[in-house]
């Protein structure tokens, strides 16, 4: 079965950044919809971004001009630059793949993506 392996996660101080990697692997990346979602203590899974097999991405809200979505299809990595990080951005951080439907950034709901990674813990204080 399709695998993700998120990496590149840790602690970090507010206003600074980290890079997110998630390699694939078991599947046809480039006919995939990709994306990452976080997941905060008590707190439902959000979507964060998702990009298409041809690089359109689209970002939620509250992290554009601050993260970027982006991905290799030679290398099936997917990533995801954050900057200017907030101590609320502090979460588990998950990539999820799909099969193309329709406008990738639509698809925005945890149930809508049936191949996930394990997680990788984003700690930013203060």
């Amino acid at each position: 079965e399709a695998q993700l392996v998120e990496s590149g996660g840790g602690s970090v101080q507010a206003g600074g950044s980290l890079r997110l990697s998630c390699a694939a692997s078991r599947f046809t990346y480039s006919a995939y919809c990709m994306g990452w979602f976080r997941q905060a203590p008590g707190k439902e899974r959000e979507w964060v971004a998702s990009i298409s097999s041809t690089d359109s991405s689209t970002h939620t809200d509250s992290v554009k001009g601050r993260f970027t979505i982006s991905r290799d299809n030679a290398q099936k990595t997917l990533y995801l630059q954050m900057s200017s990080l907030k101590p609320e951005d502090t979460a588990v951080y998950y990539c999820a793949a799909r099969r193309t439907g329709g406008y990738c950034g639509g698809w925005r709901a945890p149930s809508e993506y049936p191949y996930w990674g394990q997680g990788t813990q984003v700690t930013v204080s203060s």
